[in-house]
């Protein structure tokens, strides 16, 4: 009879996807990132929105207000004040819940249409 290590029955890759998306799922509660269809994005009127541009930068941010944005341009990391980060960048659709204080560390040239609520 052999020894049978746990590695034979266990899908390590599955097991850091699964984790990643708890993970994912509890700063969605703050944060959630959606990919629009351009019917959507026409829907939400997302192209009369006002559009933000920021360089490569870091700073904390505090939302006193709900915000949805839609990025053109760039990407960024975004850290709750807990430690977890999230990242979203060109093409997705993010909203930012009201109360939700965090650190923006935008890793390339951030443009986006935005809104608040």
């Amino acid at each position: 009879m052999r020894a049978i290590g746990v590695d034979e029955f266990v899908d390590w890759g599955e097991v850091l996807r699964y984790n990643a998306s708890i993970i994912r799922k509890e700063i969605a509660m703050d944060v959630k990132v959606d990919r629009c269809s351009d019917e959507q994005l026409k829907k939400k009127d997302v192209f009369s929105w006002p559009v933000w541009s920021k360089e490569v930068s870091r700073f904390d941010w505090h939302y006193d207000d709900i915000e949805e944005c839609y990025f053109l341009e760039g990407e960024v990391v975004l850290e709750t004040k807990d430690g977890q980060t999230i990242q979203f960048g060109k093409g997705d659709f993010v909203t930012f819940t009201k109360g939700l204080s965090c650190t923006w560390d935008i890793k390339k040239p951030v443009k986006k249409h935005y809104n608040f609520r």
